[in-house]
């Protein structure tokens, strides 16, 4: 166990959306045995496979003692089966989706875990409910804030509008 901030994109696109967010931070709380702060949710359009629902998605803050970040994701993965996830298509629908961003300091690029997220900087419906959480929040790659690195998205795509 490690004391860290660690940081966790919620997303759902299939059932009660809501219901599915919630419950995953539910469990994340139970299970992980940490404090939690939950971003507003916002409305998105898929990405990748576009023949779905539109997700809504928003980020979890843990802190307190962590576990190690792959038992970590490990757990995040067991939450996502025990609410129903299914695999079938890259980027497809799914009840839950819960995505390590970023755990303290920590860098780390195997076949297990990369970390930070190797996408989060591209994507507006991850870096909005993080900035809304922690603007602060320090990519420990890039060497930015999650708020500087939504500006310079919103810079070449434009800003998300959002529901929360």
């Amino acid at each position: 166990m490690i004391q860290e901030t660690a940081y966790i994109a919620l997303g759902s696109n299939l059932g009660d959306r809501a219901h599915y967010i919630y419950d995953g931070v539910r469990l994340l709380i139970e299970r992980v045995g940490v404090r939690v702060r939950l971003s507003p949710l916002y409305e998105t359009q898929p990405v990748g496979y576009l023949d779905q629902p539109a997700f809504l998605n928003g980020v979890a803050e843990l802190w307190g003692k962590l576990p190690e970040p792959r038992e970590l994701l490990a757990t995040c993965l067991r939450i996502e089966e025990d609410l129903g996830r299914e695999r079938n298509i890259e980027q497809g629908p799914r009840t839950l989706d819960l995505d390590l961003l970023l755990c303290g300091d920590c860098v780390s690029a195997d076949d297990r875990l990369t970390l930070p997220h190797p996408r989060m900087h591209l994507r507006a419906f991850v870096l909005r409910p993080l900035v809304d959480l922690a603007p602060e929040a320090r990519h420990p790659v890039l060497r930015a804030s999650a708020k500087d690195l939504l500006q310079a998205l919103e810079a070449t795509e434009g800003r998300m509008s959002g529901t929360g």
